[in-house]
């Protein structure tokens, strides 16, 4: 298994993280654009066109036969079954959030997310953070809390996303697969179910390639807004701490907040300013704690050499 790359702010696993969340942080614009459409219609030309554009790019690098030839190994089908099965339902149900008008509440789930990360990362890789790593950790908690106030009793919605895609980090992070095989493999095992789905529901795949029009091209873009930032996350989950990752992932729900807040005018509480302030201090206080620590190790690195 790779090991982590250190947790400096400079390395390609923060950087590719940073890309991903960014990416993530404003979708939201894009599936309201698709407002019409079902969420699960949308989850569906979701897989089916990162399917081509993932397999395409495995065959262009020469990739795509030993990709396939991974399947016949049960503990790699396996996993990616299981890793493809719960992005489908975050995808699912994050989609279906957008749509509905529950964007901020679906935000409050990725803000969520990190703890979950911190805590596998704890349980099951042995990772630990220092006394100001806490503190963050603490602080970020705090204004987390601030949330559920917010949403007026037991947020479903945020805590069946936070805990769907930590378990996917994990099982990302298991994998013997670099990123493109492993995404590749999770599309082609959900892609029957996709192209089930689609053949059988009204409209149908061909009676939506036969009228093409705008609504058309964004369900074929949804592939390219599918791939791009799940590709970043592969990397970054297999070069980073899931403590790192769970920090940065900050950035994605911070855009999505208020996107949601800005520009679709849905509620905005006191509870959810404070959690906002209380978070983004939290982010502060931690990336700090990176550098001091990225600046001891040099140090100690320029006194044994």
């Amino acid at each position: 298994m790779n090991r982590p790359e250190p947790s400096s702010p400079l390395t390609p696993g923060i950087w590719a993280a940073l890309g991903a969340f960014f990416l993530w942080g404003v979708l939201p614009l894009y599936w309201k654009a698709l407002q019409e459409t079902p969420a699960p219609t949308i989850i569906a030309h979701r897989t089916v066109w990162s399917l081509l554009i993932l397999w395409c790019i495995l065959a262009w690098q020469g990739k795509a036969r030993t990709t396939l030839q991974s399947l016949r190994q049960p503990r790699i089908a396996i996993w990616h079954l299981l890793s493809g099965s719960l992005l489908a339902g975050n995808w699912l149900l994050y989609v279906w959030a957008t749509l509905h008008g529950r964007i901020i509440e679906a935000a409050f789930g990725y803000y969520l997310n990190p703890f979950f990360n911190m805590l596998f990362g704890y349980w099951l890789f042995a990772e630990r953070q220092t006394r100001l790593q806490k503190i963050s950790i603490a602080i970020a908690l705090a204004g987390v809390a601030c949330q559920f106030r917010g949403v007026h009793g037991f947020p479903w919605i945020a805590v069946t996303l936070a805990l769907s895609f930590s378990l996917y980090a994990v099982v990302k992070k298991k994998s013997p697969l670099g990123s493109l095989p492993g995404l590749s493999l999770e599309t082609l095992l959900l892609a029957p179910i996709a192209l089930l789905w689609l053949t059988t529901t009204t409209p149908s795949f061909a009676q939506t390639m036969s009228t093409f029009n705008n609504q058309t091209l964004l369900l074929i873009g949804t592939g390219f807004a599918t791939a791009t930032p799940l590709l970043l996350f592969g990397y970054a989950t297999r070069k980073i701490s899931l403590t790192t990752l769970g920090m940065l992932q900050f950035l994605g729900p911070t855009l999505q907040f208020f996107i949601g807040w800005k520009v679709y005018h849905e509620t905005m509480t006191l509870e959810r300013s404070l959690s906002f302030v209380l978070i983004w201090l939290a982010i502060a206080l931690y990336g700090y704690s990176l550098r001091i620590k990225s600046r001891e190790s040099a140090e100690k690195g320029t006194i044994t050499s």
